[in-house]
């Protein structure tokens, strides 16, 4: 069951909408969708020109239609939104993210308009901002394989290219029989692709419902007598075969919709809302369909316009872009986890998060050995050399509170190649960066507001508080302590390891700098090893900083000299220059003065959003706490600056005090 944080806000005046459905009164993010869009569901009878909600053409909605008619109420039709949920609601109960709510007919009936068909018909859809988002948006479902129902298998290989895609329906769907759709009109279809491609393979796919076992379809083994025809039963992306389709055949299904999107002009024998507008080759033209649209304007409408899309962690209505965010992180958890996963070095203390994180859809195991037909995890610091294992280690905005103080983190990255602090072999975070491409405008905008977030809110790994300080007037240097036994000092350094050989070396190298030096946390409370003496640090810092607030003092001074610290990253952020004397991830990528080894393998050329991009948003996964799914970095930013994070177990915070006690057997936890 999904827990949905409540809403702050005033509610809305609300219309009355009379239910004949019990649906509408036990699902309850439907009925959250309807309230948040103005509608009251409420059992009664209507009086003439009030409003009575069905489901669509639903097995109950001729109850509501009868009454209707009676009182002279109006009709007011939900559907779900083009983009629904992970799997079918069939299947597990899964909530939707949108709504299609029209008080003029349903999209998918073709013999009254209804208002996406009057928006295609009469809006003017010629606003630039939002033909670009709608361009934007088309290249992130078919590159992120979004389709409908998501759960989408992206290790299914595709048959070799060249064959005619034939798109089968589940039995008496309701699109299909507006349409005047049968069995009949389904295996004329199939005889056009046969002979309008007489040599051509022919691949029909079947429909998730049917691949599932809870609806039939119109097609089965007795259509394949031919060679040239192969049935499809494997859940594999549309978006995948469409791209090795020469042709798309469809009666109504949204397949028809996603096809255009990838350029296809697909061959419909229905009348679905897509039709018509000169996008595809249509059997059964519908008259009224005279306008010519691009694809960018098509969707548009679809998929911007008309649907009432849904947030599930801030419980509020949201724009198309929020919801494929949502998608994303979803889909590539499912994806990443859906065999479970096994485990090894991973503390005890952290394991119900692992759970709650990896264990969504497979319990996870936690075991030395790996499972069977499970992939492996290891914490990276204990991998060594494995072969085969994905390193799991925390991310770069982890939570409010120190790992070393047991506060679980929000954000883990999982890499099959590497690890991003370990410069001497390639990690999934480098290879991403070496093969960046140019972002797009709206990942651009993406990463340029998440720095602009960054700054404002003063975000940082672990946002801690601190002590602000007031600088003399003269160049000034930031040197981060780290701590020197982890494992980005083992891997990423080289001549200087120490903190003490770093503020040695910045001083001697910028002797009229003033410097500030900030101890790393864990290094302070005593859990981790690299404390100084104030003695020793004095002798080559002006001030030691040892309750400063980290972000405060990045924006405080213009440099920051560090060997592997994140704390370069946040301050490459902020707009300082950063001198690295290890090798760090965001090192020798052209943004950073760099006086340790840069790897050959850096060769890209890159720019701070690309960077901010591909190491905030591509390659991290991140969690919400209170909803318990996985989320867009947003949503963990809100929950970071909110303060709406669960606090540790009582029992997990007695264990943090005792181990800071017990600091100098951190080895026996460790």
């Amino acid at each position: 069951m999904h827990k949905t944080p409540k809403s702050p806000r005033k509610p809305p005046l609300l219309t009355r909408a009379f239910a004949f459905n019990g649906g509408f009164f036990t699902q309850k993010i439907t009925r959250r969708i309807l309230t948040l869009a103005g509608y009251k569901i409420v059992i009664g009878w209507p009086k003439a020109r009030e409003q009575v909600i069905v489901w669509g053409n639903s097995p109950t909605a001729h109850r509501g239609r009868t009454v209707a008619k009676k009182t002279g109420a109006q009709i007011v039709t939900v559907e779900d939104a083009f983009l629904r949920s992970l799997f079918p609601a069939k299947l597990n109960q899964e909530p939707p993210l949108g709504l299609l709510i029209d008080h003029k007919g349903i999209h998918f009936d073709p013999t009254t308009p209804c208002e996406l068909e009057e928006i295609l018909l009469y809006d003017p859809l010629d606003d630039g901002a939002i033909l670009a988002r709608a361009r934007a948006s088309m290249t992130r479902i078919v590159q992120n394989h979004l389709s409908k129902y998501a759960a989408i298998d992206l290790d299914i290989p595709c048959p070799q290219a060249g064959y005619v895609l034939v798109i089968d329906q589940a039995l008496n769907d309701a699109s299909v029989t507006a349409s005047k759709g049968n069995a009949a009109l389904f295996a004329e279809m199939l005889y056009y692709a046969q002979e309008e491609h007489p040599n051509a393979r022919i691949l029909i796919k079947s429909h998730p419902e049917t691949n599932s076992g809870l609806r039939s379809g119109y097609y089965g083994p007795e259509h394949c007598q031919s060679d040239r025809i192969t049935l499809m039963q494997d859940p594999i992306s549309p978006f995948s075969l469409m791209e090795g389709a020469i042709a798309v055949y469809t009666v109504s299904s949204q397949v028809g919709f996603e096809a255009i999107m990838m350029g296809h002009k697909p061959r419909v024998f229905g009348q679905p809302f897509y039709a018509g507008w000169g996008l595809s080759d249509d059997q059964f033209p519908v008259q009224r369909r005279q306008r010519k649209l691009t694809r960018a304007q098509l969707f548009a409408a679809a998929m911007i316009l008309y649907p009432k899309w849904y947030d599930p962690y801030r419980d509020r209505l949201c724009q198309l872009e929020e919801v494929l965010a949502t998608l994303e992180a979803e889909t590539r958890a499912w994806r990443e986890d859906r065999q479970g996963w096994s485990a090894d070095h991973i503390r005890l203390w952290k394991r119900k998060h692992f759970q709650d994180f990896f264990g969504r859809y497979q319990k996870m195991t936690f075991s030395s050995t790996p499972t069977p037909h499970k992939p492996h995890m290891i914490w990276a610091g204990k991998a060594g050399e494995y072969a085969g294992c994905v390193r799991v280690e925390d991310g770069f905005i982890r939570s409010k509170g120190l790992g070393a103080e047991l506060v679980p983190p929000l954000s883990l990255v999982c890499d099959d190649m590497g690890i991003y602090y370990d410069p001497t072999r390639q990690s999934r975070l480098e290879h991403l960066l070496n093969t960046a491409a140019d972002l797009r405008p709206d990942q651009r905008d993406r990463a340029a507001k998440l720095c602009e977030r960054l700054i404002a809110s003063h975000l940082s790994k672990y946002n801690l508080s601190g002590e602000t300080y007031a600088l003399a007037e003269g160049r000034k240097i930031l040197v981060p302590g780290q701590v020197e036994d982890d494992a980005s000092i083992l891997k990423g350094t080289s001549s200087i390891r120490t903190n003490l050989a770093l503020l040695q070396s910045v001083r001697e190298s910028n002797p009229d700098a003033i410097i500030v030096y900030k101890p790393h946390p864990d290094v302070e409370t005593g859990l981790r090893l690299g404390k100084l003496s104030p003695d020793d640090a004095k002798k080559y810092a002006d001030i030691i900083a040892n309750k400063g607030d980290a972000i405060a003092l990045i924006d405080a001074v213009d440099e920051v000299h560090t060997m592997t610290s994140l704390m370069g990253f946040e301050a490459l952020i902020r707009g300082k220059q950063v001198t690295t004397y290890g090798t760090p991830f965001y090192a020798g990528w052209g943004l950073t003065t760099d006086l340790g080894k840069r790897p050959s393998r850096r060769h890209n050329r890159i720019d701070l959003e690309r960077l901010v991009h591909t190491a905030l948003i591509d390659y991290p996964r991140y969690f919400d706490p209170l909803t318990k799914r996985a989320c867009p970095i947003e949503v963990v930013l809100d929950r970071i600056e909110q303060s709406t994070i669960p606090k540790p177990r009582l029992s997990t915070r007695l264990l943090a005090k005792t181990q800071g006690i017990f600091a100098s057997y951190a080895h026996l936890w460790r």
